[in-house]
């Protein structure tokens, strides 16, 4: 898996425990306009539509990068629609994020130790 690959999956990752919060103050701003004067449902609804579609963008591009299979990439989007379902998103992120970067660094290294070793034994002939 290449570094874009692990980047993307790292945006998707920072941004699903804003918008699971998100979620879970515009539910309680509902309950508090029902129950009493207090209305911030308009801005908190705002807040949590704009970290929903940066949500499902980075989502987008996260399954055309890793190129998750159809189940895997429906959890991920199934998951941003309940409401703590952001946070264990985060969680099955940060696993598969530290997997990719591992995999990518371990290609990384393997391809420049054997590309030294073709120049060491060019210069040694």
């Amino acid at each position: 898996m290449e570094l874009k690959t692990a980047a993307a999956l790292r945006r998707l990752r920072l941004i699903s425990a804003p918008e699971a919060a998100s979620f879970l103050i515009l539910l309680v701003c509902v309950v508090l306009k029902s129950t009493t004067d207090f209305n911030a449902v308009p801005v908190m609804g705002m807040v949590h539509g704009i970290l929903f579609i940066i949500y499902v963008l980075f989502w987008a591009d996260a399954w055309n990068r890793a190129r998750w299979p159809l189940g895997r990439s429906v959890l991920y989007l199934v998951l941003s629609v309940l409401p703590t379902g952001g946070f264990f998103a985060e969680r099955m992120l940060a696993r598969e994020c530290e997997a990719a970067v591992a995999a990518a660094r371990a290609a990384q290294e393997q391809a420049e130790s054997g590309s030294g070793a073709d120049a060491q034994a060019v210069t040694s002939a």
